[in-house]
């Protein structure tokens, strides 16, 4: 199944891009002929082309920066114009920023199949729906032929984002009250003007990046913000639930982000003999901590988590969201800051 979903896309958009291919475009684009001197024509200074070259001042330099600024830092044209500056004569990238407005007509052409399909997307989408922004911002990085490919697999493409524009809906004021609901491990105050809600995995190590980002909201943000902390042990590792549980009786004790800090740094061993391991670093009441593992309230409790989670269409971890809006990328802390100071006015 083709896909644009987030953090996971389907094989049309994991394929690595093709230097070889993308170097024959630019070929292509530039003209094959813009390195051959018309008779009579001098002699570049190659010493004097290769130093300004090597400090990113050639006509070279100047050509890649030039088409990276029309088709995008990520697009494959801009990759391969980076990588070619770096061998194409310095007459070559000169002819090709004179006639520069006979590249950009190639361009269009070129990438034609691309334009059609994010226009068409966007149309079916709504141009102003965060799906079609993400649409937008990711489709110049794609190879023609995976636009190609997109196009002709329309019928199941557009469903799926159709879904994950859904999914993006803000939640209603009583879900958002739900998931925040007291009893979960949390801080800051109950009336903060922004909550986070994290469905978090102690096994994954996308969650471990996340964890990382919490740990920075909660130095920037203080009591601005509060940040409820919800389970949600996938199925595929095999650990996650009674660390979820372990954490959860840590709770109990008052000391869950530190068990939870010493389970992220820890995640690829949490049986459970480690996890009382852990209890001892954490200076928990160890026979509390045993009993939490075998209490069947307690797990009882990450089941109700994950189940509150699947009703939100949770698939997989970390999913957060921020007073009721799913985050697109909870693992780095600049996205994730620059929804926090929306939501405070900032």
């Amino acid at each position: 199944m083709i896909s644009f979903n987030r953090p996971v896309r389907a094989a049309a958009f994991k394929r690595p891009a093709r230097a070889a291919a993308f170097a024959v475009s630019v070929c292509l684009l530039i003209g094959l002929d813009l390195g051959c001197k018309k008779k009579g024509e001098p002699a570049e200074d190659t010493a004097t082309t290769a130093a300004a070259e090597a400090q990113g001042e050639g006509p070279c330099s100047q050509f890649a920066t030039q088409l990276c600024t029309r088709t995008g830092e990520k697009s494959p044209l801009c990759v391969s114009a980076q990588s070619l500056q770096k061998v194409l004569p310095a007459s070559a990238c000169s002819a090709a920023i004179k006639d520069f407005s006979q590249i950009e007509t190639r361009i269009d052409a070129e990438r034609k199949v691309c334009t059609d399909l994010v226009e068409r997307l966007c149309k079916d989408l709504g141009p102003t729906t965060d799906t079609c922004q993400m649409v937008r911002d990711e489709t110049p990085q794609f190879p023609r032929e995976q636009c190609e490919e997109i196009t002709t697999n329309y019928d199941k493409v557009l469903p799926e984002l159709k879904q994950r524009e859904a999914q993006n809906q803000p939640l209603a004021p009583d879900v958002q009250a739900k998931i925040a609901g007291p009893g979960a491990p949390s801080f800051g105050p109950e009336n903060a003007k922004v909550t986070i809600v994290e469905f978090s995995d102690f096994q994954c190590p996308f969650c471990s990046r996340a964890a990382n980002v919490v740990h920075q909201v909660k130095e920037k943000y203080g009591d601005k913000v509060r940040f409820v902390f919800r389970q949600f042990p996938l199925p595929m590792h095999g650990d996650a639930h009674l660390a979820a549980q372990a954490s959860l009786a840590a709770h109990q004790q008052g000391k869950f982000w530190e068990y939870h800090d010493l389970l992220f740094a820890n995640q690829k061993a949490l049986t459970r003999s480690a996890l009382e391991d852990y209890a001892k670093q954490a200076s928990l009441d160890l026979g509390q901590l045993k009993k939490g593992l075998d209490d069947p309230a307690i797990k009882a409790a990450v089941d109700a988590d994950v189940k509150l989670g699947e009703e939100l269409n949770v698939n997989g971890t970390p999913t957060v969201f921020i007073n009721g809006k799913r985050v697109p990328n909870p693992t780095e802390f600049e996205p994730v800051a620059k929804l926090i100071d929306a939501a405070l006015g900032a």
